[in-house]
């Protein structure tokens, strides 16, 4: 397990690394539950304790995992009950981290995360151009323009990444959150996944912040409540895998195979016998160095970014206009 690094941003997936070696990580609860009718799973890790975050290499804190097939659909075919699940899971981390008192204006500063050039990395961008931003009217005509007593004061960044600009984006923020004292951070972000299934229809929402290239290897500076003196929500979507995923994935069903024929069986049994780590480094030695650094991605991922663009911003637009509404807890 020494050398066992499974490149994911997802909580879930770090959580399962250690149930398939019947490893139980003190500190760390998992719950599950399966809506058949509308085939989305909700998956809530709570790592409780400093030491079940050092095993789990993430902070301490609640991490929401949603998994659909209608993620990447178009809104108008995407289910209604997916956008207000994901607008529910929001809203749970959000009034868990501050508390939105009647009459009083929430502040929110969303930071689209990503490359807008780089399609795969373009999630955080895309969903900024959806959402409804507000601040300027508000600040130009005052919060009852908005004819709601209970009022979101939405504005929006795409702080692009540092081979653009030459600065951390965490520096960009800090700045932004300096100059306009939002009560919390919103951040959208494109993610890396272990699974290959679970590429473009998993959704994370993180109440501990996000580390910009984690999943992928390029370590930012990381946008924690500590680094920017204001609550951050982390949203992402797995756009890519590591290819020494998909090699692994593949050689599980060739041992499948090898397990299924008569003269090969032997064979299969003693390839099946390694844990999930040996195999994976053995993979990973199988591959470098020509592709042990590459990452992998569906073909539509374009048009499949741009859905679920759409889809995250409709599920923000609608828990801001409930909240508008008065519909906040």
């Amino acid at each position: 397990m020494k050398n066992y690094s499974v490149r994911t941003d997802l909580a879930l997936e770090e959580k399962e690394r250690f149930a398939s070696d019947n490893v139980e990580v003190q500190g760390v609860v998992l719950e599950e539950e399966y809506d058949e009718e509308n085939e989305i799973r909700l998956t809530r890790v709570v790592i409780e304790t400093e030491n079940g975050a050092k095993i789990m290499g993430k902070p301490t804190g609640i991490y929401l995992t949603l998994e659909s097939p209608d993620l990447a659909l178009e809104v108008e075919e995407n289910s209604r009950v997916l956008q207000e699940r994901i607008c529910d899971c929001i809203r749970e981390l959000i009034f868990h981290k501050i508390s939105c008192e009647d009459g009083k204006e929430l502040k929110i500063l969303f930071v689209g995360l990503g490359n807008r050039a780089v399609t795969p990395d373009a999630l955080g961008p895309y969903v900024a151009d959806h959402l409804e931003v507000n601040r300027h009217i508000v600040k130009e005509y005052g919060k009852y323009a908005m004819r709601t007593e209970q009022l979101i004061v939405l504005s929006a960044i795409v702080p692009g990444v540092m081979g653009q600009t030459g600065m951390e984006t965490a520096e960009i923020v800090r700045g932004i959150v300096y100059e306009t004292k939002p009560d919390l951070i919103l951040a959208v972000d494109a993610l890396a996944a272990r699974n290959s299934r679970r590429l473009n229809r998993t959704i994370q929402i993180a109440d501990t912040g996000i580390h910009p290239g984690s999943g992928v290897g390029n370590y930012r500076n990381a946008m924690t409540e500590e680094s920017l003196g204001v609550p951050v929500i982390g949203i992402g979507v797995p756009t890519v895998v590591d290819a020494a995923t998909i090699v692994n994935d593949t050689m599980e069903n060739f041992i499948t195979a090898l397990e299924q024929s008569q003269a090969l069986r032997s064979t299969g049994e003693i390839l099946r016998s390694y844990s999930p780590a040996e195999k994976y480094e053995f993979v990973k030695e199988l591959i470098s160095p020509h592709l042990n650094g590459m990452f992998v991605t569906p073909k539509d991922v374009d048009e499949m970014v741009h859905q679920i663009s759409h889809t995250i911003a409709a599920s923000l637009n609608l828990l801001f206009s409930d909240i508008n509404a008065g519909e906040s807890e």
